[in-house]
């Protein structure tokens, strides 16, 4: 009996000493995510529950915050705006990064070459991305008006109408799907082989196995693909900030570029409203946290694991 004893308290001495180890390795990311990232998260929500400018101490003024917010045109244009742009800009990105994967996954000559270059512009910085669509969509002298008018079709003012901004924006999107078509190309090389030919000798055609073989294998990688491009488009900032500037103000004309995180930037360092600021980040991570969560509800009908159905 005093053998075992012996032996259990043995291996529990084992256990907590792994245990410490273990700690001492972690606690560089756990010290920096107490101090960087939870500390920060805990004192927004409370200067969300203040009057706060930077300069003089947080007034309590309980949800006071969040009672303008909810009655702040602005709010609901940005909110509008930032909707718009995940809608008609994520899912096209999506579909278009898909259809580059499938074209850059045929065993074709200079293959490597293709997928190098098509994952360049993701390597071009944001911001000199932007000022580089911006000449490219200058009304008077860019490009693409001038093919635009080479094929005999209209030439908007993209950065100065309101109607044209966000579809320019959209448009810029396509250039930097190249992380997204790099990850689903991935997701295409590991799906099984034998699949599409045991499909091929049931005569199923191209469309058939893209359906019922494609979209399926792949719809884990769609999935994780969908909920970062939600996450991301909500937080949509640097490219609308710079466009902005061609009509010299925050939103861009008629607000129509005036995106949730620039308001939110707007708000809390040109008005220096960090309790109002605050609010909107929490009014953010609501709105996010419940989309994700209705994307997992229903990615039982649509994600297949393995050879699940």
């Amino acid at each position: 009996m005093a053998e075992v004893n012996y032996r259990t308290e043995g291996i529990k001495k084992r256990q907590r000493k792994n245990l410490v180890i273990g700690l001492l390795f972690a606690s560089p990311w756990i010290i920096g995510f107490l101090i960087f990232e939870l500390y920060p998260i805990l004192m927004s929500f409370y200067y969300s529950l203040t009057d706060y400018n930077l300069f003089s101490p947080p007034k309590w003024v309980g949800l006071e915050n969040y009672e303008k917010l909810f009655q702040d045109d602005k709010f609901y244009l940005s909110l509008y705006n930032t909707i718009y742009i995940t809608i008609f800009g994520l899912f096209p990105h999506l579909a278009f990064a898909l259809l580059m994967a499938l074209l850059l996954n045929m065993n074709v000559k200079g293959q490597a070459l293709y997928r190098t270059i098509y994952f360049l512009p993701t390597l071009v910085p944001a911001v000199a991305g932007s000022l580089l669509w911006m000449w490219l969509f200058n009304g008077q002298y860019g490009l693409i008006n001038e093919l635009l008018g080479y094929l005999g079709l209209g030439q908007p003012n993209w950065l100065v109408d309101p109607d044209w901004t966000k579809p320019a924006i959209i448009i810029m999107g396509f250039w930097g799907t190249g992380t997204t078509t790099i990850m689903y190309l991935a997701a295409l090389q590991d799906v099984p082989k034998v699949y599409y030919e045991a499909a091929e000798i049931d005569g199923a055609n191209f469309w058939q196995k893209f359906r019922h073989i494609t979209l399926p294998a792949i719809s884990p990688v769609s999935l994780f693909l969908i909920i970062m491009g939600l996450i991301g488009s909500f937080q949509y900032f640097t490219q609308g900030l710079i466009f902005a500037e061609a009509s010299q103000s925050v939103g861009g004309p008629e607000n129509s570029m005036l995106f949730y995180a620039i308001y939110l930037y707007q708000v809390a360092f040109s008005f220096l409203k960090m309790g109002y600021a605050s609010a909107m980040a929490w009014v953010l991570f609501i709105i996010v946290l419940i989309l994700t969560i209705i994307v997992f509800k229903t990615s039982a009908k649509w994600v297949y694991y393995g050879g699940e159905k």
